[in-house]
């Protein structure tokens, strides 16, 4: 296996993660958490 290999893995996990997020940040079953969480930072006087 030399470094053109290592990249290539690197970059398709790399990759396969970030759509992973993406589906995670938008799947619309976590909305209201998500909600909750951004009025946090206003509920604390």
């Amino acid at each position: 296996m030399d470094i053109t290999t290592l990249r290539v893995i690197a970059t398709m996990l790399s990759f396969v993660t970030f759509i992973g997020i993406v589906i995670w940040a938008l799947d619309k079953r976590k909305t209201n958490e998500f909600e909750e969480a951004a009025k946090l930072p206003f509920l604390d006087d």
